[in-house]
């Protein structure tokens, strides 16, 4: 029961924002492309600027799963970075431990990999991290444990059985599935990046 809630939660999220957030809410969105409500379908003609520019923050913070505090903390970390702070923010976001997770096949949808990092099933160059939050390096080794590898989602995983829903692997990452492994080769680079994201309005929105 409370996992039909949270699918449903994330489906009518997913239709307040226009984007996809996890697998079922893709195939909802294909039927149902307009927000939810009597009047979903003609909302969007009646938004502010304001209201588009948190709209788009809303979505990046939604596409990551975090909390606006994470978000604003990553914001002024990138507009500190030499480069393009809208790029540096989600350059940035992508190098968390559950992103990368997600990335590399090892679960089907952010909130999993999540999971599987607080409850301590992934480890970093052979240290076990239960942060989501967790700032991979260049070079890093991102892998199971061991005990962990004979469980079902996990095998599951190792199998590519989540392959038909998930962007293919970015650049920079070097992925074995098989062997539940993945190493960031590389900062990423926004382009790669498989996040849907305005990411100029983000910034619009906290310049305000």
């Amino acid at each position: 029961m409370a996992n039909n809630t949270r699918a449903r939660r994330k489906v009518r999220i997913s239709r307040a924002l226009g984007i996809a957030l996890t697998p079922k809410a893709e195939k909802y969105l294909e039927r149902r492309p307009y927000a939810p409500g009597q009047h979903g379908r003609s909302r969007r003609k009646q938004d502010s600027d304001y209201a588009v520019r948190l709209r788009e923050k809303q979505r990046l913070r939604a596409q990551y799963g975090i909390r606006e505090a994470q978000m604003t903390r990553v914001f002024e970390e990138a507009r500190r970075t030499a480069g393009l702070t809208g790029e540096n923010l989600i350059e940035l976001l992508e190098m968390r431990l559950d992103a990368l997770v997600l990335r590399s096949g090892f679960a089907r949808t952010i909130a999993q990999a999540r999971q599987l990092v607080v409850h301590r099933h992934i480890m970093v160059d052979g240290a076990r991290v239960d942060r989501p939050s967790f700032r991979v390096k260049e070079g890093q080794l991102i892998h199971v444990h061991s005990r962990s590898e004979t469980m079902v989602p996990l095998q599951v995983a190792a199998a590519g059985a989540h392959r038909d829903v998930l962007p293919a692997v970015p650049g920079y990452l070097d992925v074995q599935l098989e062997k539940l492994q993945a190493r960031l080769v590389r900062r990423p680079k926004r382009s790669e990046v498989p996040v849907t994201c305005e990411e100029q309005l983000v910034v619009e929105y906290y310049a305000r």
